[in-house]
């Protein structure tokens, strides 16, 4: 417990040290600003009656339920989040594991009387316990937002914030063990993005293998799916979850992809934590 809590001290005094801290408050109140200057609504007796956006009025036909528009707008508000806090969530961690492995800075982390597996996961842990505060203060502002505009909200969009701190904790265990390998951020941020993105179109692997020429290519397609984290499977997830009964059949919460995902992350873990154990400084 120690070595967590020095380490996520050192991790946050790092981030205040390079202005990561900053960004983060800057760009997630950025957005946090625009969305609660961009929308006023009128609401009477439950129902919309008039709206702006961005200064200009909205026609309205007829009445819409509150309901709905909270529904409405936390389902899209939570796509939005989703993209966004992973973006900077790599930015913001993607640098942990080769600055910590820059000749001088490894010297001091191994001089002290910790074993080498607690040094790279509780270094981990506090990287995840900062993005997680970032995905906190912005669902908490936007759920605030929006209840206070329509005076009513429900508490699932902090159900899409765990799932998107889940693919937080993903893609950092993949970025970790590029950085591990490499000690380069650039690379480490570049590998996880290309991953993130090349996983996307395989959320249609069943047409894909239906295309292939051979069955051979049909399994390979098969395999990367359920190989590579599900970034677009959670995100369907994030927004039914958020939609709740009217939610579409594509986006119910379907267990497969969370476990091959959690499969993931635990192996690039696994297997960054064996390779740092190894690795000579």
């Amino acid at each position: 417990m120690k070595v967590l809590i020095a380490n996520i001290e050192d991790v946050f005094r790092e981030a205040a040290a390079r202005w990561t801290l900053l960004a983060y408050f800057f760009l997630s109140t950025f957005f946090i600003v625009l969305f609660a200057s961009a929308v006023n609504l009128d609401v009477v007796n439950g129902a919309l009656a008039g709206a702006k956006l961005f200064g200009k009025q909205v026609e309205v036909s007829g009445t819409l339920s509150i309901e709905k528009l909270v529904t409405g707008f936390d389902s899209v508000l939570s796509v939005i989040l989703y993209a966004l806090c992973t973006f900077m969530a790599v930015f913001a961690t993607a640098h942990l594991v080769p600055r910590m492995q820059d000749k001088g800075t490894i010297d001091l982390y191994l001089s002290r009387p910790v074993s080498r597996l607690k040094l790279i996961l509780s270094r981990y842990l506090a990287g995840l316990l900062l993005a997680t505060s970032n995905v906190l203060y912005l669902i908490t502002a936007i759920w605030a937002i929006v209840a206070w505009k329509t005076h009513m909200s429900h508490p699932r969009l902090f159900v899409a914030g765990a799932l998107i701190v889940f693919i937080i904790a993903t893609l950092m265990a993949f970025a970790f063990l590029v950085g591990v390998i490499t000690s380069s951020t650039g690379v480490s941020i570049m590998m996880t993005y290309a991953i993130a993105l090349f996983s996307m179109p395989l959320f249609s692997h069943a047409r894909i293998e239906a295309a292939m020429s051979s069955e051979v290519s049909a399994w390979m397609i098969k395999i990367l799916y359920w190989t590579l984290p599900k970034v677009i499977d959670i995100g369907m997830a994030v927004f039914g979850i958020v939609m709740g009964d009217k939610a579409p059949a594509e986006t119910a919460l379907k267990l497969a992809p969370f476990l091959s995902t959690a499969g993931f992350l635990v192996a690039c873990l696994a297997l960054a934590s064996w390779v740092f154990q190894r690795k000579e400084f």
